[in-house]
């Protein structure tokens, strides 16, 4: 697997969720129906700085060697972090079943087998690619 492509890709969605949960935390609140208050959108706007900071760590991490035993705190992170959100969005689609999470949903799940592929896989150096 390309881990620069599947870093790349990861990072960018993670850095357009940060962007937008930061600068939108009334807006996402009214698309689930929320009344928004002060501690939710407090709250909303640092996970918004933790999507940003990782997709940062991701985007910095592009160019590492991953896979095995190379870059494991990095791919157990993301690992954790998708098969986690994975489970989270599929129990809410039980809850309310929006087209919204169902996209999420999706989406994590393809990250979070992509990632635990390569944490299971060899990598590749440059001369093998």
């Amino acid at each position: 697997m390309n881990t620069k492509i599947l870093m790349i890709v990861s990072s960018v969605l993670l850095l357009a969720a940060g962007i937008i949960i930061t600068f939108l935390p009334q807006e996402i609140l009214a698309q689930f129906t929320v009344q928004p208050n002060q501690e939710l959108t407090m709250t909303l706007q640092i996970l918004g700085a933790l999507y940003f900071a990782f997709g940062m760590v991701n985007w910095l991490a592009k160019e590492n060697l991953l896979g095995g035993i190379y870059g494991r705190p990095i791919i157990v992170g993301n690992v954790t972090h998708f098969v986690i959100g994975a489970l989270a969005l599929i129990k809410g689609i039980s809850l309310h079943g929006s087209l919204l999470l169902w996209i999420a949903a999706v989406i994590y799940g393809i990250f979070a087998a992509a990632f635990t592929i390569t944490m299971y896989s060899h990598p590749k150096t440059e001369q093998q690619r």
